[in-house]
């Protein structure tokens, strides 16, 4: 079996939900960025074991969270190293609003991941997208380059749309497969 992480920084629970979702697709193992921006103790060495790295943040401004930026810039010595080399890398992101610029933060991600030389891996959903469509469909929000998910901002995790998670969950799916396909 592959050994898959998600390592996620969430601000408010709806990108841990969402981090939760693609854990549970991918029967991955999850590290939280504290709201510091740090990893927990054995963090690292985690990420250093991992076959697969998926990354999470919440859209701020375009981007991705400063706790993850943090993170992110931390992560140079693990680059110096190419202690991530050839492992598989995906992302997904969270905002409140439906499109929320959250292309900008998967962009930061897949930019993260290219610089440790790491192989992408995209959403591979077909996308709802036709006058028959519901916001609890999979895809709805139609992202290709990563899992993306929108949460009023007025309301809980507990009220994010059953589409969004259920995409996560897919996308976990997805990144699982293709990492045990690689490691064979």
């Amino acid at each position: 079996m592959s050994n898959v992480v998600v390592v996620y920084h969430s601000g408010y629970g709806h990108t841990q939900r969402l981090a939760q979702a693609v854990a549970g697709g991918a029967g991955a193992q999850l590290i939280a960025i504290d709201a510091d921006g740090k990893l927990p103790e054995g963090g690292w060495e985690q990420l250093k074991a991992a076959d697969a790295i998926v990354f999470g943040s919440p859209t701020y401004m375009g981007s991705v969270s400063w706790q993850f930026k943090k993170f992110a810039d931390a992560s140079s010595t693990q680059w110096f190293a190419q202690e991530w080399k050839d492992k598989i890398a995906a992302g997904f992101t969270n905002s409140a609003g439906m499109n929320g610029d959250k292309q900008g933060t998967l962009t930061t991600l897949f930019t993260l991941a290219m610089q440790h030389g790491m192989i992408w891996v995209s959403q591979g959903l077909m996308p709802s997208n036709t006058r028959a469509a519901r916001r609890d469909d999979v895809n709805y929000l139609v992202s290709y380059s990563g899992a993306v998910a929108q949460s009023p901002s007025d309301a809980g995790a507990d009220a994010m749309a059953a589409g969004d998670l259920e995409t996560a969950r897919l996308f976990g799916q997805r990144v699982a497969e293709v990492t045990a396909r690689f490691k064979s």
